[in-house]
């Protein structure tokens, strides 16, 4: 597993794929086609190299095993589980283990999917209310150079669009392996005033576990949208609802001994539920010579109840009463929330005249408030609260303003300057009396890009720019560590992240759209607020830097070939005897896909996905395996209406891990002071699913 698949085994597929396509065209030769670009990214369309858009054409043809892998359409992205469905995924990008999203920001419709002092971590990013088949474009944009951007896009951030209307109404059923079912009913009616868009849809999946996951998702839509002249709103719902049981991590020692089957699990009873359901307003206006006036407002419920066991019998040995003086019947915890998020935005964008050079000039203010009522950390024996570790209302409001100035000095020279000041207020009351309070910061961002170019199809970029990440709340004012109640200190609530990054994007040669950029982010500390523990794991400074290397062709109308790669370095930078290594810091990720549109009645993509060795400790002793991984999906036109598709999981069936740790845990018999262990979820064996879509 630590090298990328054998060329010769991918083009042979590939090949192959193609020749039967070849096949069923013979003797009537290629019917007419719509070429439709898969990326925006074209010269004079991004502020940086490491910018640009994926337009639904190239959605709609590659394959996801779960809703948030979409997000794999960012370079360099990774998007991985380590536990049930139903729970957000983990994700990876430039040298980060963004756990479940601190670092990399993302929206839909101008609505915040990061949770800010969340039961399980922070900045929790759950699109399991996404459906893929109605997001028109995503927009994504990586490093702290950009004035809107404010919490959580220090590494990154993807702005997630959906369509206004569809083509005609579709409904979908779909099948698989292992439980897989899904069904889809969705489309758009044009109504005397506007247009109004929906959708439904039910899914199950029982995956490869041995105990079986029953993950049941129900999601639906309802849009209305208006656009008259240079005006467009819309209102949108969205609710989602799901339960599940997981198969958490499970240690290398018991699957070795054959204790537990490599999709085994130790504790039977983890899982969750979790449910969401959000009303958003959006307003846009178009002035002229291109430039805009938006707002947005919009209000999130939500909850979740997630009960995990990551160690065992590690705090609590069961079977060990005189180690065992709680009484508890080992280590499992939930984490449980209720939260409601009101917040907005406005922001315009107008032509105007800098020292005589003609330019755009932006402002902005955005505004957020979550309440959480309550939150908390409880012990738990079979998913049955027996204990609580802490439970505390939170208030976390904020407010965000920017303003930015593109300017075109030259022919060939443009800079982007701009500011972004944000506030946050933080107010904590707590079941531990030491660890309620209440707390205010500030931060304030500069930035600054230059675009040089083009020359002969080629521009250059110079970006720089100060961001930041917020703490959990809770961390910010506890004084006392809830499981065992030591003295700690309260934490920075802003951190402060800079980065610089330099880039070169050609279209020099013919249909390949090519990026390189090499880059930098300082932090000013990875601290973080453990949900599992319920209080902040300290840490030190770090610097990352990194290259990344992004590759479209369009080989032909019909072809598509897609190659990004990414190599990343993380250091403390702080001296510490443990070492200076970021655990969990991806080091080498690639991802090469090749899309076939339009060819006759068959389409298909083909996507690889390398994700390289990471260490797992600080001095580096103990390091990840790698993951290469292959999807396959085929379609075929039937009919004008009908559409068949299968979609074929780890195509090569690789034995593999979805992620790795390293830490101690403790299973029955053990030493009370638990086996320090290489811990895994595995991915998934191939798995075949088959769908048929009608439309009407």
């Amino acid at each position: 597993m630590s090298r990328l698949p054998a060329r010769r085994d991918c083009i042979a597929l590939l090949a192959l794929a193609c020749a039967a396509a070849a096949q069923a065209q013979s003797g009537t030769g290629l019917a007419p086609v719509t070429v439709q670009g898969t990326y925006q990214n074209a010269v004079g369309t991004s502020d940086a190299a490491s910018q640009g858009v994926a337009t639904s054409t190239l959605l709609q043809n590659r394959p996801t095993l779960r809703p948030a892998e979409i997000l794999e359409f960012v370079p360099g992205l990774i998007v991985t589980q380590h536990s049930g469905d139903g729970k957000a995924n983990q994700y990876f990008l430039r040298g980060f283990n963004l756990d479940h999203g601190t670092d990399f920001a993302t929206w839909v419709d101008g609505v915040p999917v990061n949770m800010v002092s969340h039961a399980h971590g922070q900045g929790y990013t759950d699109l399991n209310f996404l459906l893929p088949e109605l997001v028109e474009r995503i927009a994504y944009q990586k490093g702290p150079y950009y004035a809107s951007e404010g919490d959580f896009s220090s590494a990154g951030a993807a702005h997630i669009r959906l369509v206004d209307s569809l083509a005609g109404p579709l409904a979908q059923l779909a099948a698989g392996q292992r439980g897989y079912r899904r069904g889809l009913v969705a489309g758009s009616t044009a109504l005397s005033t506007g247009t109004l868009l929906y959708a439904g849809e039910a899914a199950s999946n029982d995956g490869p576990w041995t105990v079986p996951e029953r993950f049941r998702r129900h999601n639906a839509v309802l849009r209305f949208s208006q656009a008259e002249g240079a005006t467009r709103w819309s209102l949108t719902g969205m609710a989602y609802d799901a339960r599940w049981n997981a198969t958490d991590q499970i240690p290398l020692r018991a699957v070795e001994a054959g204790t537990i089957d490599r999709f085994g699990v130790v504790d039977p009873s983890d899982g969750g539920k979790s449910s969401r359901a959000s009303l958003s307003w959006a307003w846009q206006r178009t002035l002229d010579e291109g430039g805009w006036l938006q707002a947005n407002a919009y209000a999130v419920r939500s909850r979740l109840d997630l009960f995990s066991n990551f160690t065992y019998l590690l705090d609590h040995p069961a079977d060990d009463a005189a180690a065992n003086a709680s009484g508890l019947q080992g280590d499992q915890f939930a984490q449980a929330e209720r939260r409601r998020i009101v917040g907005g935005s406005a922001s315009g964008r107008w032509h105007t005249h800098l020292a005589g050079r003609e330019g755009f000039t932006g402002v902005g203010v955005q505004v957020r408030q979550d309440r959480l009522d309550p939150v908390g950390l409880f012990h738990t024996e079979a998913r049955q609260r027996v204990a609580t570790v802490q439970e505390s209302r939170v208030r976390e409001s904020s407010i965000g303003a920017w303003a930015s100035n593109d300017t075109q000095w030259l022919p060939w020279l443009r800079s982007i300057a701009g500011v972004r000041h944000d506030r946050f207020d933080f107010d904590v009351a707590s079941s531990i009396a030491g660890n309620s309070g209440a707390r205010s910061a500030s931060i304030t961002s500069p930035k600054l890009s230059l675009v040089l170019g083009p020359w002969s199809r080629t521009e250059f970029f110079v970006n720089s720019g100060y961001g930041f990440h917020s703490n959990d709340a809770r961390g910010t004012v506890a004084t006392l560590a809830p499981r065992e109640p030591t003295p700690v200190t309260p934490v920075t609530p802003l951190v402060r992240t800079r980065g610089s990054e330099v880039g070169v994007r050609t279209e020099a040669i013919e249909g390949l759209q090519s990026s390189l950029a090499l880059w930098q982010l300082r932090l000013g500390s990875e601290l973080v607020f453990s949900g599992d523990a319920g209080d902040t794991e300290p840490s030190r400074a770090s610097r990352r830097s990194g290259i990344e290397w992004n590759n479209h062709w369009r080989v032909a109308p019909w072809l598509m070939l897609d190659a990004d790669f990414a190599w990343s370095r993380a250091r403390f930078t702080q001296a510490d005897p443990a070492g200076d290594r970021v655990p969990g810091a991806p080091e080498k990720v690639a991802s090469i896909g090749a899309t076939v549109t339009g060819y006759g009645p068959w389409s298909g993509h083909l996507q690889l996905r390398y994700f390289g060795p990471r260490p797992l400790l600080e001095d580096d002793s103990r390091r990840s395996s790698s993951t290469t991984l292959a999807y396959l999906r085929i379609g075929y036109q039937a009919t004008p209406r009908v559409q068949l598709t299968a979609d074929v999981f780890n195509l090569f069936n690789r034995r593999a891990s979805d992620i790795e740790y390293f830490y101690a845990s403790r299973l029955a018999g053990e030493p009370l002071e638990g086996v320090e262990d290489l811990h895994f979820h595995p991915v998934e064996p191939r798995t075949l699913r088959l769908a048929v879509t009608a439309r009407f």
